[in-house]
């Protein structure tokens, strides 16, 4: 049988789960929309033929939004690991080198020991320790980031390649209104990614700010525009002013 499966609904994906709940399974989120899926899915299906006791399973995001939902998957490509119905490791993004190391940490079946020896195992290599960033210090470093440039997009991905649909939208929109903006791909940095959840008092991303000030997220954006004040907040940076 093989060890790989498109899943085409919710039922399937938990009877090819329950078969066995020893065993690992990756979950891949994609989107026929999000060029990064395409690249990754071709290493998927490279990795399940050299895991044959990982169970692959391909969901699409959008056309099983119930599953993508259960997850909370908020953006593709995802992954998650799965032992049985125990979640072992979430990856997001794509990173073929961290899943290859979380299928390498996670995928291989323990192998018994073939031979002995007296010598104490190699001491394990020192780790950096990394500074703490403070809450003030991480404040004072988001006003920098929401005011490197007039209008400042912090959304998922990059314009040319964003990993959501909601950034897709967003960036679309910003180029469909001539608005100029720098971009900050919120997967790069996880502090800058929750620190601004709680700063702007918006829980979810994209979010657009112009001139330092926070103006909203795709819905505030789009109202916005239908209801013609976008025009006021950035006709000092608009393209052609």
């Amino acid at each position: 049988m093989s060890n790989f499966h498109n899943v085409e609904s919710p039922d399937q994906l938990t009877e090819l789960l329950s078969q066995d709940l020893e065993r690992v399974s990756l979950l891949s989120f994609w989107a026929p929309w999000a060029e990064p899926c395409k690249e990754m899915n071709k290493h998927v299906e490279e990795h399940a033929k050299q895991y044959s006791d990982v169970l692959f399973l391909s969901i699409d995001a959008e056309g099983q939004d119930e599953i993508a939902d259960s997850f909370e998957i908020e953006a593709v490509p995802s992954f998650l690991l799965l032992r049985g119905h125990t979640l072992l490791q979430r990856l997001t993004g794509a990173d073929n080198n961290a899943l290859t190391s979380a299928l390498a940490q996670h995928g291989r079946r323990p192998i018994k020991a073939l031979s002995h020896t007296d010598k104490a195992p190699a001491a394990p290599p020192a780790v950096p320790v990394k500074k703490v960033e403070t809450p003030e210090e991480l404040t004072a470093r988001l006003t920098r980031l929401m005011n490197m440039d007039k209008a400042v997009l912090f959304m998922k991905g990059s314009p040319d390649k964003p990993q959501c649909g909601f950034s897709r939208r967003m960036v679309a929109l910003l180029r469909e209104q001539n608005v100029p903006f720098t971009h900050f791909d919120i997967f790069t940095d996880e502090s800058v990614r929750q620190g601004l959840k709680v700063h702007n008092k918006w829980p979810t991303f994209p979010q657009f700010i112009v001139n330092g000030e926070f103006v909203g997220g795709l819905d505030v954006v789009k109202e916005l525009v239908e209801n013609e004040e976008f025009e006021d907040i950035v006709k000092d940076i608009r393209v052609g002013t």
